[in-house]
């Protein structure tokens, strides 16, 4: 795949015909592996096929992409189609969360999952209509390059390389640990070597080739993904209904469900924990009653993945590789387009999974269980099978509450709960490796061009030579995948649950920013740099403080006697765990040492008594905010700041004033562009 700097680039050209062989080679090896399934190949084979030759085929594709050229290492020559740059877009953007972890979430939660769908998608209209074509139009490499330019200086760039590294790296953990789920399951190795196996696969795609390998390998990706999500549903579609429509047709599924739920509890089971056991009915508490707390939170997480979205440095990186500003805009309709075909499906693909388990497994003798379920459990990084059978009764038949799949492997193991050849599961983790891994190559290439670019040609050698640069950028992309693929194998959490935190991360540091940046062309840079950090430092605080020292704001703000009722209310559900009612019933003994908050009024105005049921756990949450929605506080905290500020500080130079004015107008060309670049 060589360069070419001219318009009518013969590769360019060519990628219809490129692609179109590409699709055609793929179905074929599908049908030559479930040939040979049927000709009695064992599973484990089929396993290793799927996994080793597609990741071989995308370290193909990166390193016949290797290059040397500073523009397309970066920005892959600023000559992406738009609509190749939205294939490419929405492969980087079905992560691990979106191909694995959003359907499973739809499973535990119900009607609770739809914010991440209604989240994620609404983020790119935010995308389109305030930062892609006026970022394409700002002429930058990377986003803290945008905040150096905007805001005149290096400070402004640290504090936006700190926000971007942080939000960047807890969204790779959880790429690696989707490879790690998919590999261990697949190869049979423990989960801590599987991550590693996994990420030799994401550094030949983005190490040698940068941006310019990442994008054609992300095409190719989304390829594969799209067609491992959408045939399982199909089939599944078919086998319920008779019709391959999975996306209109799985409210037949719903009905069952929703039938199947309520005799479960007039037969006096409870669901399991993680799981809401209200699977179509919206904004329910743990006592199964409408709840303020679970609609605040609801749209509380709407906000954040919206806002997040608009403000993940790896994802606005993508629309800096068109060639123009107009398909800059183009190329986000596509990205929705793209992602629509995926979203569209996971209500079905959860929908379907539930019912095959609720009808072949809930209510079943546990000496008689589908031979997944044993497939399946292994051991998880959190020391538990990735499903479980607790005989609690020890009846020997499996109550609703005493099954327990984890959300992170629902989607892969679908095809095998709905007895559908082992292709297609191979099929599915292929799929789920493409995502898993298209992500993490751009979120690697983001850390790894903020630290070279941002930090050391920028800020420590502006007379860096061009090798030196991508030998340091390669150096530091290696070493950021290690100490991600460590922190997956032996910290990982749910891989929801991390996406989640990446995204208030990136909107409370970012989001305001860049679009004040954009549309008030008074943002001071002091004002700037305080936005990024009141938004910063406050969102992960709360993620890190509410996540490992438990104190909830309803301890710090309310008074004593709402305290005590929601500790007796959590002390007596009856899904809490041990230690959450030991903990609660704690505060109950000690009522005498309860104070009042110091802003009890506060308190009293949105705090609730609801325990809320999160990714697989119950999590004691005395206040009404989720811990995964910190961002909403963060976010409107970096507005307000940023405009008080710009209000008692020094006004932007009449030049950039007129600039930001020219960059709003959508037509025209790069107005700031490095000069180096026409060089290199």
């Amino acid at each position: 795949m060589s360069a070419s700097t001219g318009g009518k680039d013969p590769f360019i050209a060519s990628l219809g015909k490129i692609y179109a062989g590409y699709t055609g080679g793929f179905a074929a090896f599908v049908v030559v592996l479930a040939i040979l399934e049927q000709m009695g190949v064992p599973d484990r084979i089929i396993g290793y096929l799927f996994v080793f030759l597609t990741i071989g085929v995308y370290a193909y594709i990166g390193i016949i992409s290797r290059t040397a050229v500073v523009s397309e290492y970066y920005v892959a020559g600023r000559r992406v189609p738009a609509l190749y740059n939205g294939m490419a877009t929405g492969s980087d953007w079905m992560s691990a969360a979106s191909f694995i972890g959003m359907a499973g979430s739809l499973y535990a939660l119900g009607y609770g999952g739809l914010a991440f769908i209604l989240g994620w998608t609404g983020g790119y209209m935010l995308v389109a209509i305030l930062l892609a074509p006026y970022l394409r139009k700002f002429g930058q490499y990377t986003v803290p390059d945008f905040l150096g330019a905007r805001y005149g200086g290096n400070l402004a760039r640290a504090v936006g390389v700190t926000v971007l590294i942080t939000a960047s790296f807890v969204y790779v953990v959880a790429q690696i640990v989707g490879v790690g789920i998919i590999t261990q399951r697949f190869l049979d190795v423990s989960f801590g070597l599987a991550v590693f196996v996994g990420l030799a696969g994401i550094l030949v795609c983005s190490m040698l080739g940068g941006m310019r390998a990442v994008t054609w390998t992300q095409v190719a990706q989304y390829i594969i993904l799209i067609i491992a999500y959408l045939i399982p549903a199909v089939l599944m579609s078919v086998k319920v209904t008779g019709v391959p429509l999975p996306q209109i047709m799985y409210g037949f599924a719903l009905e069952r469900i929703e039938g199947l739920e309520n005799g479960f509890r007039a037969a006096g089971m409870t669901p399991p924990p993680g799981v809401t056991g209200w699977h179509t009915a919206p904004f329910i508490g743990a006592n199964g009653a409408f709840s303020w707390s679970a609609a605040f939170n609801f749209f509380a997480l709407v906000f954040c993945l919206m806002v997040g979205t608009a403000a993940l440095p790896h994802i606005l990186m993508r629309y800096f590789t068109t060639p123009s500003v107009r398909e800059a805009r183009q190329s986000v309709a596509w990205s929705l387009f793209f992602i629509f075909l995926l979203y569209f499906t996971a209500p079905a693909y959860a929908a379907f999974g539930k019912l095959e388990i609720y009808q072949t497994v809930i209510g079943q003798p546990i000496a008689a269980l589908p031979e997944w379920i044993k497939n399946w459990q292994i051991v998880s990084p959190y020391g538990v099978p990735w499903v479980n059978i607790v005989d609690v009764n020890r009846d020997g038949i499996v109550q609703w509450g005493e099954f327990r799949i984890h959300p992170d492997v629902v989607v892969l193991a679908t095809p095998e709960i709905a007895g559908l050849p082992y292709v297609i599961a191979g099929l599915v983790a292929a799929g789920g490796l493409a995502a898993a891994l298209s992500t993490a190559d751009g979120l690697l290439l983001a850390l790894a061009n903020a630290l070279s670019h941002d930090v050391y040609y920028k800020m420590i050698d502006r007379n860096a030579p061009t090798a030196k640069r991508l030998i340091i950028s390669r150096v530091l992309l290696v070493i950021v995948a290690i100490l991600a693929a460590w922190t997956a194998g032996n910290m990982g959490a749910d891989i929801l649950f991390l996406v989640a935190w990446a995204f208030s991360i990136a909107a409370a540091g970012l989001f305001a920013a860049l679009v004040m940046g954009v549309w008030y062309k008074k943002t001071t840079n002091a004002a700037a740099v305080w936005g990024m950090v009141v938004g910063y430092v406050f969102t992960f605080g709360y993620l890190i403080w509410t996540e490992f020292y438990g104190l909830s704001f309803m301890e710090l703000f309310g008074t004593k006697e709402a305290i005590l009722a929601a500790a007796r209310q959590t002390a007596a559900l009856p899904q809490a765990s041990a230690e959450l009612k030991a903990y609660a019933q704690g505060l109950v003994n000690n009522a005498a040492q309860i104070q009042d908050g110091a802003m009890a009024w506060f308190g009293q105005l949105i705090l609730t008594t609801d325990s809320v049921v999160l990714r697989g756990r119950t999590v004691a949450r005395l206040w009404t905010l989720n811990n995964i929605s910190g961002g909403i506080i963060g976010v409107p905290l970096s507005f307000l700041t940023i405009w008080l500020v710009s209000k008692f500080t020094t006004a932007p130079s009449q030049a950039m004033q007129d600039f930001i004015d020219d960059i709003r107008i959508p037509k025209g060309g790069v107005r700031l562009a490095d000069a180096r670049e026409a060089v290199e």
